[in-house]
């Protein structure tokens, strides 16, 4: 064996090197991440094709028409002639093998839009989603200029002279005449 060889005849790698894919391995590499990351995609897609809606899902997605405000799962109104047959209606549809989409595409056909307890990306509805995150930064802007120039105008610049440098002759004698008075007290 020769010095610097490996055990079957190869170089030795150097430490930093022992890491490092070669340029053989980098398309398999690059494929196989490409696999997964495809496999990770599909997967919710795939789940929600194969598994039935739960009932606490869909009765989350619609709004209870008592006037209670609150979702057709959380009404909290004893018996509630709005949300019972609701649910009731919900759990024969999910019998059926109807997907969430469809059971909500069913409710807002008969009560409207107002039923779904979040507003969908159609028409106007798309200010409801965009409005709460623009308010949020235009507020931070304002915010934030308004803390910029309230910060630059309490240092003063450099060639202005500071109030200790120079100012009023009298308010200097004042203060030296009050400053003596303290120390004699």
């Amino acid at each position: 064996m020769t010095a610097g060889s490996g055990s079957a005849g190869r170089p030795r790698r150097c430490g930093a090197c022992a890491g490092r894919t070669t340029a053989r391995g980098a398309p398999l590499a690059a494929a196989l991440l490409l696999a997964v990351l495809a496999l990770l995609a599909g997967a919710p897609a795939l789940a929600a094709a194969v598994a039935p809606p739960s009932q606490h899902d869909v009765e989350e997605s619609l709004t209870c028409q008592c006037g209670c405000g609150l979702t057709v799962h959380s009404c909290n109104h004893v018996n509630c002639g709005s949300a019972e047959p609701m649910k009731k209606e919900i759990a024969e549809r999910i019998a059926r093998g109807e997907s969430k989409e469809q059971i909500l595409a069913a409710f807002a056909q008969r009560y409207g839009e107002k039923v779904l307890s979040a507003p969908t990306f159609r028409g106007f509805n798309w200010l409801a989603w965009i409005t709460p995150f623009a308010a949020v930064a235009v507020g931070g802007t304002v915010l934030a200029v308004a803390i910029r120039r309230r910060v630059r105008g309490a240092i003063p610049a450099a060639g202005a002279p500071s109030p200790a440098a120079g100012g009023d002759p009298v308010l200097r004698a004042r203060l030296a005449h009050e400053l003596e008075r303290l120390d004699r007290e």
